[in-house]
């Protein structure tokens, strides 16, 4: 049963994380979690996360933003140290309380309306929050989204960038944690046998995200936010 629910997880988070650019991590690792030890949900989405996004760089590289996507980069640099610290030395669920309820309040800002203006040093805090969000929670996501939707990015290049950005820090992460936290032969074994369910979701995502207009997306993103934040919460308080 445990097998079957892997594969689901595994399915539908590669749909939403093709057509979307996001959500292979904030779907998959809360699930995994109910599976796998810590270190092993996080890094099997590591792996699978990175696939996802080898797989798609060359067909989206046209719609990536590459001045954000540098400096991204260079503010995750000082981020993923940060985490792995997190991770090595904060209680778990603390750490996912924290997380939750600076997604929600975050969440429910933008479903209020309030928006941001994108700047340099505004990319850069975004990075280093998605670089620490990363090597602790393995969800480098909630960051950049909140970011994109509060300040109504196109689809496209919401898409692009991110991918882009997750190819690097995804890589990275994987050698920080493997290097610090150690590994195993569960996690290597999985992730090979969710391989085939990775590209046919490549293949059906790639299919929805011609089909998804801007406004079906910014809903879909809410709700991917609000689902992450009540899910890691509820999780935190040991109702899980």
């Amino acid at each position: 049963m445990e097998i079957i629910s892997f594969f689901i997880i595994v399915l539908i988070a590669s749909v939403l994380q093709t057509s979307t650019g996001f959500g292979f991590s904030i779907l998959a690792t809360p699930f995994l979690l109910l599976i796998f030890e810590p270190i092993e949900a996080i890094q099997i989405n590591l792996i699978l996360s990175l696939v996802i996004s080898s797989a798609l760089i060359m067909k989206i590289r046209r719609d990536i933003d590459f001045a954000i996507l540098k400096r991204f980069v260079v503010g995750s640099v000082t981020g993923l140290p940060i985490g792995i610290m997190l991770f090595l030395l904060i209680d778990i669920n603390r750490l996912k309380m924290g997380v939750s309820l600076i997604i929600l309040v975050l969440t429910i800002m933008l479903i209020l309306k309030i928006r941001i203006n994108q700047n340099k040093k505004r990319d850069l805090l975004v990075g280093g929050l998605s670089g620490s969000f990363t090597t602790s929670i393995g969800m480098p996501g909630p960051p950049l989204l909140l970011y994109f939707s509060g300040t109504d990015t196109q689809k496209e290049k919401l898409r692009g960038t991110t991918l882009a950005f997750y190819l690097f820090i995804y890589f990275v992460s994987l050698i920080i944690q493997v290097t610090f936290a150690g590994t195993n032969k569960t996690i290597w074994v999985s992730s090979l046998w969710a391989l085939p369910l990775v590209f046919v979701g490549l293949y059906v995502g790639q299919l929805l995200f011609k089909r998804i207009n801007q406004r079906v997306f910014r809903i879909f993103t809410y709700i991917i936010l609000l689902f992450t934040g009540i899910y890691l919460l509820i999780e935190s308080l040991g109702f899980i």
